[in-house]
């Protein structure tokens, strides 16, 4: 185990139904100044403050305030707490760079929902856009994302609706994901367990560790 503390932190996963295709996700791109995946396409999210944790009687209580909290402050987008449903929690183990316990949230987007506004020193931009798309993108070297946002996004390629992925997070549990290495026939892979709903569940370390 490493001896680098783990921050406590939050993301919303926000999905706009489409009657044309699959749900569009709520993404943002962070600025080139930080310090942890700058200039990567992320979820809106953050650290859990200690204001979100006043009244919550646990830690999840206070993620999901920050979440909301979060998405509101990066893109203006104002999400019900009562709509959140929890997805995953990613947490690296045995790495050099800083680290996060990050709690995942899915929430479908507000039927009233207005223009996005991004707000500058939080996000360079934020956009709709379906999981695939994004995906694509990614591998076109178009846009860049870390091995947990990757792998997020193939999870949620496979959802035609907010409804499905909502039912598919539903039925499986969540537990602490920390990536492990494991090598077979001279690679080296990236690995998440295969029984939390992700379709992908490994990479090689070489383009894993792309941010």
């Amino acid at each position: 185990m490493t001896d680098n503390p783990a921050i406590p932190a939050a993301t919303l996963v926000v999905l706009r139904d489409s009657p044309h295709g699959p749900p569009e996700l709520l993404m943002v791109e962070r600025p080139g100044s930080m310090a942890f995946a700058a200039g990567m396409m992320v979820f809106p999210g953050g650290r859990i403050d200690t204001s979100d944790h006043e009244g919550a009687d646990h830690l999840e209580a206070a993620a999901r305030r920050a979440a909301i909290r979060e998405t509101e402050e990066e893109t203006g987008l104002v999400v019900e707490h009562d709509s959140l449903v929890a997805f995953a929690r990613w947490r690296p183990d045995n790495v050099a760079h800083r680290r996060f316990d990050t709690f995942f949230f899915l929430a479908p987007a507000p039927a009233d929902a207005g223009p996005l506004r991004p707000q500058p020193g939080e996000c360079e931009r934020a956009l709709w856009i379906t999981a695939q798309a994004m995906l694509d993108q990614v591998a076109a070297g178009e846009a860049r994302a870390i091995f947990p946002t990757v792998r997020n996004l193939e999870r949620l390629a496979q959802f035609g609706s907010f409804a499905e992925a909502r039912d598919h997070a539903l039925a499986h549990p969540v537990e602490i994901i920390s990536p492990w290495i494991e090598e077979q026939d001279g690679v080296r892979w990236l690995t998440i367990p295969d029984h939390l709903g992700y379709p992908v569940t490994r990479e090689p370390v070489d383009t894993a560790m792309r941010a």
